[in-house]
């Protein structure tokens, strides 16, 4: 069943008058040697089962971001990360739950990749070629694309 959410809020503020609790979740942004994004498919079973997001989970009560993210990290797709780099922030209102999508950049990691929970995984570019995208995973690969297109050197 194909869901949507209603209301993408850049930089982890909160919305008037919400009235859910607000769900933490850390999302690892993997980027290998060749500046390419790991993305999974979301396991059968949950919520948007089949759309494409980064890998991370729910905080769990008395964790970090990073804590978090090195945990699930582990227990979703089998890798032990080095260095958690914090990036962004976003609120995504969606029909089953309030959620606080916490970025974090890696660019290291050991171990290889086993997707524990039956998901699909991709190494991809900008613009990414798997769909359906998760909505709240859209507007980080506009954020992604907006920092490639800066950091590149200047066409003559």
């Amino acid at each position: 069943m194909r869901q949507t959410a209603v209301l993408v809020v850049d930089g982890g503020g909160t919305t008037e008058g919400a009235q859910r609790p607000v769900t933490e979740v850390a999302v690892g942004i993997l980027v290998d040697a060749e500046g390419r994004y790991l993305l999974t498919s979301r396991p059968p079973g949950k919520v948007y089962a089949g759309y494409w997001e980064f890998p991370g989970g729910k905080l769990e009560v008395g964790e970090s971001v990073e804590q978090a993210l090195r945990r699930e990290l582990q227990e979703e797709i089998g890798v032990t990360i080095g260095p958690a780099m914090a990036w962004r922030r976003s609120l995504v209102d969606y029909p089953h739950a309030l959620v606080r999508l916490n970025f974090c950049k890696v660019y290291e990691w050991s171990g290889d990749l086993h997707m524990h929970e039956g998901q699909s995984h991709r190494w991809e570019r900008l613009p990414v070629s798997c769909e359906p995208v998760l909505p709240g995973t859209v507007p980080v690969l506009a954020w992604l694309a907006e920092e490639e297109a800066a950091a590149a050197p200047p066409a003559c």
